[in-house]
């Protein structure tokens, strides 16, 4: 083996998906709006009227918020975390003492036992005084120790780990390695049994968020099958300072130059069987059903990140004049600040809409809220360039640089540099796009899967024949006509002395239903090839984000209107939205059908074959010399341990 080639698991493309499809939760047990809507179900009764939190979680949320505010007004430095790349101690002490490491945390074990809707609200708060912070925060909560537990832990778990996260204890949340990223079946760090009550832990663990300062680490490991042993990729909580267990280096980054990033190596590092998170090979299932809920964290902080940039091109496009009037008035800077208000007030839509239904746990959000990461975090970073394009030089010019120049400093460039982050972590844009294809097209390979399997039996994919033809005999002709063609439909959307929003969801309901044709259409033309269509699968995966956006959008205007908290401007603004997102749609609808992919492809080809390598000619490679995967050879670390933990 080469010195420089990390040794990995030898797994098949087929294994790998195997691995994926085995940790996915097969059942859906309760209605999904985002599901229905793939399948050309317009199910408005599943979100409309929008759901209410409780009066009590308003008023405790209400609270928190506004101790918080007063926290990120005077105690959170934004400014000094991106010149000294590092949050201060002190600061995270006093998000201990303010109890915002327990915000989802029942107060049984000493947290504050927030909503969903609170929390993502408490986020988008703190991300807007520091990226970094919130990034600490919700990679604590939201996919590191407290949400595992809360869902899979034992009661011994629980009583002996939430109160410590609750109050003091930073938790990371570990499955990357320097050679596996979206693909765990090909995850290297072993948990080897000793004896009945013991786990022996070797490998390496790659961008470990919160790895630098956590006191407590959910780890992803691959227990050995042997007897007594189910094996399988595994979850384990792991004290951060035990024996074997180095943190290497502390990664930097172009964006969230505080975030506290790092390299973890556990070299024979001894773990109870009792710190064990479910079954042996639970590991994926734990950490994607985690992720289910823990996914609305990151747009939640998107949200913020849209208002503060509508804040900050409404004031600077109000007072910067060119051309004798201020720039807002001319037609191509207006249209991007109506894109970053009608977009943000979309964004917080999908977002509260999303958080409401889980705080109820009455619907099946998955789908939703992969839609509300994978949207978010493409919006976002959206928006942010927009507002550097309306900054001008300005946007470009670093917040130090303006302030010490005698202007304001706005760290607009920062923040589009922070947001950029988002369409790679907790699944990048690309991976979410098949996880919600995959999720989308469930239905229909629940009855005919079985008919393009190649490893299937003619028996049974003759069974699977007679299953699909019932299902689509049924199915098919209630995509040819609905509501969305009849004019009165969605009446309640069109209020008196109100703009129609009621012809946006007849939009919906028409092309949820077209949508659902062409996928139907793409699998019965490609069948068991349908998998490596990933730029269609993408664009349908778009399309149905749009067509949820539009939904949620509509539904909280309505929300508003109903309430007396600024319906006519909510109005305005879905309308805005929606006739924006019609565009796309549209758009996105003709390259289903009309693109370059088979051409992409055969290009793609060429570039890796050499055939163009004199296209780079004539430029100077900067790049430092070193193998492009680090070696993750399991053995004790050579490493001085940077591990900082605050107290």
């Amino acid at each position: 083996m080469s010195a420089t080639q990390p040794a990995q698991p030898k797994v098949t493309e087929r294994e790998a998906r195997q691995v994926a499809e085995a940790a996915r939760e097969q059942d859906w047990r309760k209605p999904s709006f985002a599901k229905e809507l793939f399948l050309g179900r317009f199910r408005l009764d599943l979100i409309h009227p929008h759901p209410q939190p409780d009066a009590e979680d308003v008023r405790r949320g209400e609270a928190f918020l506004a101790r918080l505010r007063e926290f990120c007004e005077h105690e959170i430095d934004g400014a000094r975390i991106e010149r000294e790349a590092q949050i201060p101690d002190e600061t995270i002490r006093g998000l201990k003492s303010l109890g915002a490491l327990g915000m989802k945390i029942d107060p049984k074990y000493g947290g504050l036992g927030l909503t969903q809707v609170y929390y993502n609200k408490a986020l988008a708060l703190v991300g807007s005084a520091s990226p970094a912070v919130g990034a600490l925060l919700s990679a604590h909560q939201s996919i590191g120790v407290p949400q595992p537990l809360k869902i899979f832990g034992t009661q011994e778990q629980k009583d002996a780990f939430l109160p410590r996260c609750a109050t003091d204890a930073i938790s990371a949340f570990l499955l990357t390695e320097p050679d596996v990223g979206s693909d765990p079946a090909r995850l290297a760090t072993t948990a080897v049994p000793e004896g009945d009550d013991t786990y022996v832990l070797d490998g390496v663990k790659l961008w470990t968020t919160n790895g630098v300062v956590a006191d407590l680490l959910v780890v992803m490991a691959r227990v050995p099958r042997s007897e007594g042993h189910k094996g399988g990729i595994t979850a384990f909580v792991v004290e951060a300072d035990a024996p074997g267990i180095t943190v290497e280096h502390r990664n930097a980054f172009m964006g969230l130059r505080g975030l506290e990033n790092g390299v973890t190596r556990f070299h024979q590092v001894r773990v109870p069987a009792a710190h064990r998170i479910g079954p042996e090979g639970a590991g994926l299932k734990i950490a994607l059903t985690t992720l289910n809920t823990g996914r609305l964290s990151l747009p939640a902080m998107c949200v913020g990140a849209g208002k503060w940039c509508l804040k900050i091109a409404r004031e600077w496009s109000g007072v910067r004049e060119q051309w004798g009037r201020p720039v807002a008035e001319h037609e191509a800077v207006g249209a991007k600040i109506s894109f970053i208000a009608a977009t943000t007030f979309a964004l917080e839509a999908v977002v509260d809409l999303s958080s409401q239904m889980a705080d109820e746990d009455r619907n099946d959000i998955r789908i939703e809220a992969a839609l509300a990461k994978l949207y978010g975090s493409e919006m976002a970073c959206l928006m942010a360039d927009e507002l550097v394009q309306i900054r001008g030089g300005r946007g470009f010019e670093t917040a130090e640089s303006l302030a010490a120049r005698g202007e304001r400093g706005v760290p607009a460039e920062q923040m589009l540099r922070d947001l950029r982050i988002n369409r790679i972590f907790e699944g990048s844009t690309e991976i979410m796009h098949l996880l919600i294809a995959r999720e989308a097209v469930d239905a229909h390979l629940s009855v005919a899967g079985d008919l393009i399997d190649p490893d299937k039996a003619v028996q049974d994919k003759a069974r699977a024949g007679a299953r699909a033809a019932g299902f689509y005999a049924r199915w098919l002709p209630r995509l040819a006509t609905g509501p969305g063609h009849v004019p009165t439909s969605y009446r309640e959307f069109h209020p008196r002395g109100h703009v129609d929003l009621s012809g946006h969801l007849r939009y919906v309901e028409r092309n949820a239903r077209k949508l659902a044709r062409s996928t139907f259409y793409a699998m019965s033309r490609w069948q068991g090839r349908m998998e490596t269509k990933q730029g269609f699968l993408g664009r349908i995966v778009d399309i149905g984000a749009e067509l949820f956006a539009m939904s949620a959008a509509c539904v909280r205007a309505e929300h508003l209107r109903a309430t007396g908290d600024h319906g006519r401007e909510a109005y305005q603004l879905a309308d805005a939205f929606c006739r924006q997102s019609r565009l796309r749609v549209e758009e996105l609808f003709g390259r289903l059908w009309a693109n370059t992919d088979d051409l992409d492809r055969k290009v793609v080809a060429g570039v890796l074959s050499g055939t163009y390598t004199w296209l780079e000619d004539g430029v100077i490679d900067t790049s430092s010399e070193g193998p492009w995967i680090a070696d993750a050879t399991p053995g004790p670390s050579k490493h001085e341990n940077v591990r900082r933990p605050v107290r």
